[in-house]
């Protein structure tokens, strides 16, 4: 696994720029890809061609039956799947390291220059905003990822299959006759080639339940941002018009007293005048 200590540390500093199921996909490639690949796989296969036996006495015949079974082995595939997925996510960390240099020097210049240009995707913190050409860096390695995925998947079934075979035919020159060769441990390599499929397979589902998530979470920033602007809109026509209820309230309540007192004064007028006459 120490071979794997580089890409794993590079890999790590991705998640803190990374949506929610990103980390999960980290989390696949650390536990279920890189160690299983490093512990378990690598002692189960070991060193395959010596442990291939074929009924020949021809020179060479084994060997060449072997390159014709298995033209790369299993576990060189596999770690060349890890490095070529593992790639555009490394680019997509580089745009962000860059992006996040450029915008400290941006808060730099503002400490002498208050008019110069704001910071778009980056807080005090340092922590990075997924948007603009962020979001498009995002969207590219995600879907590099699933191209990459879904190449390597289809790789390993023409050049393997998903099966281990005990046995395999091979006619391939320098062997005269029609050789038949044996492998070993068929049934616990084919129960890895099953695993590393299927962890494949939850790789590429998560990708792509990624990218829904970054397309759901925009339309919805958007939904919500026209929903703003159309409340401050009505709002910005509505208020030379509008008057809080209590104000109205309290505007008829003082309407009705005056009318009150100008009645009640107008019977008292009335009274006070019918005095004299009795």
């Amino acid at each position: 696994m120490g071979d794997w200590g580089f890409l794993s540390a590079l890999l790590d500093k991705v998640q803190s720029h990374s949506t929610v199921v990103g980390k999960i996909w980290m989390v696949v490639l650390f536990i279920f890809r890189i160690l299983v690949l490093g512990t378990a796989v690598e002692n189960v296969w070991g060193d395959e061609r010596s442990n291939l036996v074929c009924n020949t006495n021809t020179p060479g015949c084994e060997n060449v039956c072997y390159d014709w079974k298995f033209p790369i082995s299993h576990i060189r595939f596999w770690v060349m799947q890890i490095i070529f997925i593992s790639t555009p996510t490394l680019l997509y960390l580089g745009h962000v390291v860059h992006v996040i240099h450029q915008e400290k020097k941006m808060r730099e210049e503002l400490k002498s220059n208050p008019m110069s240009k704001q910071p778009k995707y980056t807080d005090e913190n340092g922590k990075v905003a997924i948007k603009g050409n962020l979001l498009c860096s995002y969207l590219t390695q995600l879907f590099a990822k699933i191209l990459l995925e879904v190449a390597f998947i289809v790789g390993q079934y023409y050049l393997f299959g998903f099966v281990m075979e005990h046995k395999f035919h091979c006619n391939k020159l320098p062997c005269t006759v029609v050789t038949e060769c044996f492998m070993s441990r068929p049934t616990e390599k084919t129960i890895f080639i099953i695993f590393m499929l299927v962890v494949a397979c939850v790789s590429l589902a998560l990708n792509v339940l990624e990218i829904l998530y970054l397309l759901c979470k925009r339309i919805s920033g958007r939904n919500k941002k026209s929903k703003n602007r159309r409340n401050d809109k009505y709002s910005h026509y509505a208020s030379p018009f509008m008057v809080e209820p209590s104000a109205v309230n309290g505007m008829r309540h003082n309407e009705l007293n005056m009318a009150f007192q100008n009645r009640y004064g107008q019977r008292k007028g009335s009274l006070d005048g019918a005095k004299p006459e009795l």
